[in-house]
């Protein structure tokens, strides 16, 4: 049984690490996901820019606001498309800012805190690779011993669990007799 027991633990060991070197990748794939939707935003937000510059003094808010206190119907609702736009670039920039941080740093924002919908994108537009880069082999094999850890813990936990239930069987069949 150790034998087997051996072989599972390295096979869970060789996913852990394959699927931990994934980690780096696929924080890449949504940070560049991001670089994309920011640049994005920013070239259509630029003649809005432009306009806040030339009769804002470069405020967006107050564009945003002298559009809102307009009697003309389309102006006000173009605010609110403008505001939409400016929160959205904001958002995005907040997004870029956050990982531009260590890569723990990088992979917690990615698990936790990130934009849902490109989170999503990123996920299924995914493609698995081996990268031998050292963040990969570093988070692979960080990722491989931390699951082996946990799966002695709960091995240990379980030989302990079946010595308390052995003898209180065994206490209990000598007291029947």
């Amino acid at each position: 049984m150790s034998v087997l027991l051996r072989y599972v633990m390295i096979v869970v060991a060789c996913i852990c690490l394959l699927a931990g070197m994934q980690l780096p990748h696929l924080a890449d794939q949504y940070a560049k996901r991001v670089d994309a939707t920011l640049r994005e935003v920013t070239l259509n937000f630029q003649p809005f820019l432009i306009i806040a510059n030339q009769h804002t003094a470069g405020n967006v808010e107050a564009l945003i606001a002298m559009h809102r206190q307009s009697n003309v119907a389309a102006f006000k609702a173009e605010g609110d498309a403008i505001e939409r736009m400016y929160q959205r670039k904001l958002r995005f920039e907040g997004e870029a800012k956050a990982l531009k941080t260590h890569l723990p740093g990088r992979l917690w924002h990615v698990a936790f805190r990130a934009d849902a919908d490109l989170r999503e994108q990123t996920l299924i537009q995914y493609n698995a690779t081996v990268p031998l880069t050292q963040d990969a082999l570093i988070t692979g094999g960080v990722v491989a011993l931390l699951m082996l850890l946990l799966l002695e813990a709960a091995m240990a936990g379980g030989r302990r669990l079946q010595a308390v239930l052995t003898r209180q069987i065994n206490h209990r069949w000598r007291g029947a007799a």
